[in-house]
C-alpha cells in the first residue's frame, strides 16, 4: 500500500484540474466530488448557531422550521444541491427537504409528522456544485 503525503495538490496543466481515476477506466474532477459546505445545527435552542460546519456564515431564523443558511464562499450560480437530513428530538414522521434560494444561501426546512413546520430536530446538509 502507497501512501502519499502533501500540503498542496495542484493540478499540471491549470491549477483547479486534478483528475482521479476510480477503477480501471473511469476519471472524473476531484473538484466536482468534494463538498462544497456543510452544516450541523440543533433547531430547538431559540437561534440557532452552526455546531459544525464549512463554508457556512451565519444561519438565519426565517420562522418555524425554516431556516436560511448563507455561504461564506458563494456558488456560482443557485444551480447546485442540497442534501439534508434531521435526527427529531420528539414526534415520529419528521422531515427535511432544503433547495438553493440562491447562489448566497439555501433553505433548510422541517417538517412535522403531523402536517406543520416544527423546530426540535438536530439538523444535517451538504452542498455539491461549483463555487463561484
Amino acid at each position: 500500500m502507497s501512501e502519499i503525503k502533501v500540503d498542496t495538490l495542484t493540478g499540471k496543466t491549470t491549477a483547479n484540474d486534478i483528475t482521479v481515476t476510480v477503477g480501471a477506466t473511469a476519471t472524473m474532477s476531484l473538484e466536482q466530488g468534494l463538498a462544497k459546505a456543510f452544516l450541523y445545527f440543533d433547531s430547538s435552542i431559540a437561534t440557532p448557531v452552526a455546531d459544525a460546519s464549512l463554508n457556512i456564515s451565519s444561519i438565519l431564523d426565517g420562522t418555524t422550521g425554516i431556516y436560511d443558511p448563507n455561504f461564506v464562499n458563494n456558488m456560482d450560480s443557485a444551480d447546485y444541491a442540497v442534501t439534508s437530513g434531521i435526527s427529531p428530538e420528539s414526534g415520529t414522521g419528521d422531515q427535511a427537504f432544503s433547495h438553493p434560494n440562491s447562489a448566497s444561501q439555501y433553505s433548510f426546512n422541517i417538517y412535522s409528522g403531523t402536517g406543520s413546520y416544527d423546530d426540535n430536530a438536530h439538523c444535517s446538509s451538504n452542498v455539491h456544485g461549483d463555487l463561484a
